[in-house]
C-alpha cells in the first residue's frame, strides 16, 4: 500500500509538473521532502529482502556443491587407497606371476583369512581346503626373488589341519615344526627347530662344517614333511658350542612373516 501511494503521488507530480520548468514549486518541494525518506526506507528494505533471498539461494547452492565435493573426495580417497595397496603388493604380484610361469609344482592360490594373536604369521588359516585338493602336510610357499632376479619357491610352512573350504597352516617360524636343511654351498645339513623374533635357530650335524653368514639354506627333504630344495633363507649367525661339540646357526627366513596375505599350496 505504501508503494502504491508513493507511485500515485509521483504520477500526480509528473502530471502537474511542466517539463520545461527549471525549479520546483513550494508544494512540490514539500511533497519531495515527505516522499524522500519513504523512498529511502523502501529502497533499503527492498535491497535487504533481495539480499536475504539471494543469500538463501547461495547457501543452498553451496550446500549442494559441498555434498558433491564430499562424494568426489571420498571417491579419490578410495582410489588412492587402492593404488597404495597395489603399490605395496607390487613385489609379491611380480614374484607370483613369475613363480606360476616357472614352477614345476601344481599350485593352489589361497588367501589368508585369519591368524593367531601376535606380530608374526606363525599359525594362520587359509580359504582353501579339501574341496580344492588340499591335504594334510601339503607344503605352503611364496615366490621369492633371489640373486640375479631368479624367482624360487620360498617355504612358508605346512598344512596341519584341513576342512572342506579351509586349512590351518603352521609356518616354519613356529616351534611346532622341525625342518631338515642343507647349505647349498657346502651341502652340510642340520635341523632348524625353534625361532626367536622372526629368525629360526637350529644346529648343524657336523660341528666342523664350513658354514658362514650369508650361506643360503634349503630344505633337504629328510623326514618327508617338507619337499626338497625349497628356499628357507640365509645364515645370519654361526655359533660354536665347544662343550657340546656342535655348531648352532641362526637363519633369517626369506619370507616376511609380518606381511603375509596370500600364499600357494603345493598339491601332491
Amino acid at each position: 500500500m505504501m508503494v502504491t501511494a508513493v507511485a500515485i503521488i509521483l504520477i500526480i507530480i509528473i502530471g502537474v509538473t511542466n517539463k520545461d520548468r527549471i525549479s520546483l514549486t513550494k508544494f512540490e518541494k514539500i511533497i519531495g521532502n515527505i516522499i524522500s525518506p519513504i523512498t529511502k526506507v523502501t529502497y533499503n528494505i527492498g535491497n535487504k529482502v533481495t539480499g536475504f533471498f539471494s543469500n538463501l539461494s547461495n547457501i543452498s547452492n553451496l550446500k549442494e556443491e559441498n555434498e558433491e565435493l564430499k562424494i568426489k573426495v571420498a571417491a579419490l580417497e578410495d582410489a588412492n587407497s587402492n593404488l597404495q595397496n597395489l603399490i605395496g603388493q607390487y613385489d609379491f604380484l611380480k614374484n607370483e606371476a613369475s613363480l606360476i610361469d616357472n614352477t614345476n609344482y601344481e599350485l593352489i592360490s589361497a588367501q589368508i583369512t585369519s591368524k593367531e594373536p601376535g606380530n608374526w604369521y606363525d599359525i594362520f588359516i587359509i580359504d582353501k581346503g579339501l574341496k580344492d585338493g588340499i591335504g594334510k602336510n601339503d607344503n605352503v610357499i611364496q615366490g621369492i626373488e633371489t640373486e640375479n632376479g631368479v624367482i624360487e619357491e620360498g617355504i612358508v610352512g605346512r598344512v596341519t589341519d584341513v576342512g572342506d573350504n579351509w586349512a590351518r597352516v603352521v609356518s616354519i617360524i613356529s616351534e611346532q615344526n622341525r625342518i631338515s636343511f642343507k647349505a647349498i654351498r657346502t651341502q652340510d645339513g642340520g635341523v632348524l627347530s625353534r625361532s626367536n623374533d622372526g629368525e629360526i635357530i637350529g644346529y648343524l650335524f657336523d660341528n666342523e662344517a664350513d658354514i658362514v653368514p650369508g650361506d643360503k639354506i634349503y630344505t633337504s627333504g629328510l623326514g618327508e614333511v617338507f619337499l626338497q630344495d625349497l628356499y628357507i633363507g640365509e645364515v645370519d649367525e654361526v655359533q660354536e658350542v665347544e662343550e657340546e661339540l656342535i655348531k648352532n646357526i641362526t637363519v633369517k627366513p626369506a619370507i616376511d612373516f609380518k606381511k603375509l596375505f596370500k600364499v600357494f599350496v603345493i598339491i601332491d
